[in-house]
């Protein structure tokens, strides 16, 4: 994969009248620029294509570290749990896939059902795990301040699909050592980022209670509410997917997302419309949520499902028992499941 090289700095300094805005995220007095440089207290972080690293540097991907000579970054925790093949996957994926496609739009109104976008104007928005920026690209004009993060090249791709927002901030991080302080944004939304690491996602949700009063957050559900088949089809995916999920070479990767999408996707979005006229096309696998999409997406989405090493999933049981530490749990009943909302 050929990806557009990196630039320690512009002709711009992008940062300069936002010096405020990280004050205040990282909690500190102490913030200034200099070429290619944030120094935030006793850390200074590279900034690249005006994204800000907070990464340690043994976690940098191959072709940052060619970019960032030397960096004087020092992060007082370092995360036993980061996961570089995940990390890899991530960046490759969204560097195939970097275009906002149009049911992205439709697919954004699914996901925040639950929140009032209207009401988020005078509010900072932390995309946490923001990929290509695909869902922040429909909120930039809707909040006061918007903040991406994510620990893989996606984060670059990001950059470019929000150029024309001049109120968003890039960082290039661990959600699990992030350096801000608590209740730094008013809403932060994590989508089908948890469900990928090597850590409990239940059990990060309320640490990530600490950064934001309120959660979006996007489990993969346990087909806890589908017929007992859909399991059964699931665990043959499951048994391909750790297979897969080990071949790094992109033009594999390229060829067999086509296929998949021939093989297991697009027969049953068949199967579904030629039973639609029964009313019975929802009891078909992976028709409900495919229907209608391009197949660009579809395979944009068989890449992101045979290719993650580490899938977790949730019942709408298991998700509800994180009532013990927030005051309110609210699951959507509307696809994609599980998205939820969590109140502190």
């Amino acid at each position: 994969m050929t990806f557009r090289p990196l630039r320690p700095t512009r002709k711009r300094m992008y940062y300069n009248d936002k010096l405020d805005i990280l004050r205040d995220i990282f909690g500190v007095s102490e913030v200034s620029l200099e070429r290619g440089y944030l120094k935030v207290g006793g850390h200074t972080y590279p900034i690249v294509d005006d994204v800000i690293i907070l990464l340690d540097p043994s976690q940098y991907p191959a072709s940052l570290k060619k970019n960032v000579e030397s960096t004087k970054t020092e992060l007082s925790e370092q995360s036993s749990d980061f996961a570089e093949d995940i990390q890899f996957t991530f960046g490759e994926e969204w560097q195939e896939f970097p275009q906002i496609l149009p049911e992205h739009e439709q697919e954004f109104r699914q996901y925040f059902d639950l929140v009032d976008i209207d009401g988020l104007k005078n509010s900072r928005v932390c995309d946490l795990g923001c990929g290509i920026g695909r869902w922040s690209y429909f909120l930039s004009d809707k909040c006061s301040e918007l903040i991406l993060v994510d620990f893989s090249e996606a984060i670059f791709v990001a950059r470019r699909n929000l150029e024309h927002a001049d109120n968003t901030l890039f960082f290039m991080g661990d959600l699990k050592v992030l350096p801000f302080r608590r209740d730094f944004a008013d809403l932060l939304f994590c989508i089908g980022v948890l469900h990928h690491l090597p850590i409990p996602a239940l059990e990060e949700i309320k640490t990530l209670n600490k950064y934001a009063p309120m959660l979006l957050i996007y489990l993969y559900y346990a087909l806890d509410n589908r017929p007992h088949y859909f399991r059964i089809f699931f665990e043959l995916v499951n048994t391909i997917r750790h297979r897969i999920s080990k071949y790094r070479n992109p033009a594999f990767r390229t060829v067999f997302s086509s296929l998949a999408t021939v093989i297991f996707y697009i027969p049953f979005i068949f199967l579904g419309t030629a039973l639609r006229p029964f009313g019975i096309s929802n009891r078909v696998p992976l028709y409900k949520f495919y229907h209608g999409k391009s197949l660009r997406r579809i395979r944009q989405d068989a890449y992101d499902r045979f290719f993650t090493s580490i899938e977790q999933r949730y019942t709408k049981k298991e998700i509800m028992e994180l009532q013990e530490i927030f005051s309110e749990v609210i699951i959507s009943e509307q696809l994609p499941y599980w998205h939820f909302i969590c109140l502190s």
